[in-house]
């Protein structure tokens, strides 16, 4: 077996290892044995959250162990096909071998980091929102270019994109935008995102072709689960109609279909205006809980995330990414050093490496943190 093949062969063994340790591989069948009896209580849908918390949970383990044991034997099994091939001098057989342990190796590696996506809310939809910062056309322009990122993005993922409220910039882009994401561990992917991004570039609005610098930032929150529970009184919202508008300000419709919510004890104000008044004010109102919901999360791991979060970032604020463009191509993000010339590959939705990188840092951080906090 050629080195390179035993090389691919010896990373997936790796993965698989690492996989199965995170999922502490020893007791995984007891757990899934456990689950499935409590499943056959007959009392267990008398309370439905908890029973759609254990099919949840049941779920994800059946994924995981099915997941490593594929990796298991189609690897094993591939490695004695190109053994086979080559004892009989069949290269057919030996390059579709070949072939299929290179694609196990990203598919080790992508469960590897959806294995890290084990934070509380980390499987659900997710809220995405951009608003440009100062600079007027140049920085709206620089939320559309974001918008488009992140859409291409998902949608290379499978992912189902829906558009909840767009304001349009005057001359070009947009001011702000909210979209929902729907797919498996869309907020897991997604919340790192959350923070002011920076881009440097010459202006195409600029007509001395100066060098320009815009911000924009981007929040992102769950999509809240059915199950749980996010209280809102009535005397603490304030709800607003208005008609939405596009691009350059003329009216999509003539009714104030739009819909604002003010949560008054807070501060945050969602809005909806893609749909009709009904369709928007349930939105609306789900969009408020998720911003709630990601409030409490945040609460819970206050001190894990200062300790975390603290480690020289100070300097830039709430800065995360910085794009340039001119005069070199470098797409950095500042918390992990991670660092790509592709801007227009990271700009056409290839987010997957710096998302990654993110990802493996903060779980890395916070479980420092924790042991930190324990000792």
């Amino acid at each position: 077996m050629r080195a390179e093949i035993q090389s691919n062969v010896e990373k997936i063994a790796k993965s698989v290892g690492l996989l199965k340790r995170r999922l502490d591989w020893e007791t995984a069948p007891h757990r899934l044995e456990e689950a499935n009896a409590m499943i056959e209580d007959p009392t267990l849908w008398d309370d439905p959250a908890r029973a759609q918390k254990l099919m949840r949970e049941r779920q994800q383990l059946v994924d995981a162990i099915e997941g490593i044991e594929t990796l298991e034997r189609e690897a094993s099994e591939n490695a004695e096909l190109i053994e086979m091939g080559e004892m009989e001098d069949d290269a057919e057989i030996v390059a579709e071998a070949e072939a299929a342990i290179a694609r196990l190796v990203d598919v080790a590696a992508e469960k590897e980091l959806e294995a890290l996506l084990d934070g509380e809310a980390d499987g659900n939809d997710t809220f995405l929102e951009i608003n440009s910062g100062a600079g007027g056309t140049e920085s709206c322009d620089w939320a559309a270019m974001l918008a488009r990122m992140y859409t291409r993005w998902a949608e290379k993922r499978g992912y189902d994109v829906e558009l909840q409220s767009v304001s349009y910039g005057e001359e070009a882009g947009i001011k702000s935008a909210a979209y929902k994401i729907s797919g498996k561990n869309a907020y897991g992917w997604l919340k790192s995102e959350s923070g002011v991004h920076r881009l440097v570039r010459i202006s195409p609005y600029d007509s001395s072709a100066r060098r320009h610098t815009s911000f924009c930032s981007v929040w992102v929150y769950p999509v809240v689960d059915d199950n749980i529970e996010i209280e809102v009184q009535p005397n603490e919202i304030r709800i607003d109609t208005y008609r939405s508008s596009g691009a350059g300000g003329q009216h999509v419709n003539t009714t104030d279909s739009a819909v604002r919510i003010t949560h008054i004890p807070t501060g945050i104000v969602v809005t909806s205006s893609e749909k009709s008044q009904h369709q928007n004010r349930d939105i609306a109102m789900k969009a408020l809980k998720s911003r709630l919901y990601q409030m409490e999360l945040d609460r819970r791991n206050a001190e894990i995330n200062a300790a975390h979060e603290a480690k020289g970032e100070a300097g830039w604020g709430n800065q995360i990414r910085s794009y340039v463009l001119q005069p070199y191509q470098m797409v950095k993000d500042l918390r992990t050093g991670f660092e790509t010339s592709d801007t227009q590959g990271v700009l056409d939705g290839s987010l997957d490496g710096v998302m990654a990188s993110v990802l493996a840092h903060d779980v890395a951080g916070k479980s420092r943190a924790e042991a930190e906090a324990g000792g």
